[in-house]
């Protein structure tokens, strides 16, 4: 969307695992992307590698990708009526130089059926979403309102993404 040229180098960084206590989401976000971008780079000198990595906050619990589709049932669920925010950590390394940042978008669902919920989980769009959710996809019919970056509840906030790029060619 960006017209910027890239490949996708998948980073060998596990998502898995439950959120720390004691650890903000917005430094969670932001560190997973570092190491996701900064383990890519280690095997890829010269070129300028971005990792990005999103969350969902909801009444200060933290959702990642549901781990089967009970989970993701539980999250829709939880989300169900309710604002939440997501947090997507970007990172980008070039050489020696790292700029990192964070977008943060507001998002309300309305309030889902059960039947909704599990016809939902059944299409398999849930699976590999932070939240359980896929804005761009069937999840949009949940969502009343987004305040904020809609790239960024994607999964990638562009905007971003392009300020820090121009940022690292000065």
């Amino acid at each position: 969307m960006a017209g910027i040229p890239f490949r996708i180098v998948k980073s060998r960084i596990e998502e898995e695992g439950g959120f720390p206590r004691g650890r903000s989401p917005v430094s969670w976000a932001r560190g997973l992307a570092y190491r996701k971008a900064s383990g890519v780079a280690r095997s890829n000198p010269g070129d300028t590698v971005l990792g990005a990595d999103t969350i969902v906050v909801v009444r200060g619990k933290v959702l990642g990708k549901p781990k089967n589709e009970s989970d993701a049932r539980k999250m829709l669920d939880l989300l169900s009526g309710k604002w939440h925010q997501v947090i997507t950590g970007v990172a980008i390394v070039k050489g020696s130089r790292v700029l990192s940042s964070t977008e943060k978008t507001r998002v309300k669902f309305r309030r889902m059926t059960r039947k909704e919920i599990k016809d939902y989980v059944a299409s398999g769009e849930p699976m590999d979403k932070a939240g359980g959710y896929a804005v761009q996809g069937g999840g949009r019919v949940f969502v009343e309102r987004i305040v904020g970056d809609y790239t960024n509840v994607v999964g990638l906030p562009l905007n971003l993404v392009v300020t820090l790029l121009a940022r690292l060619q000065l």
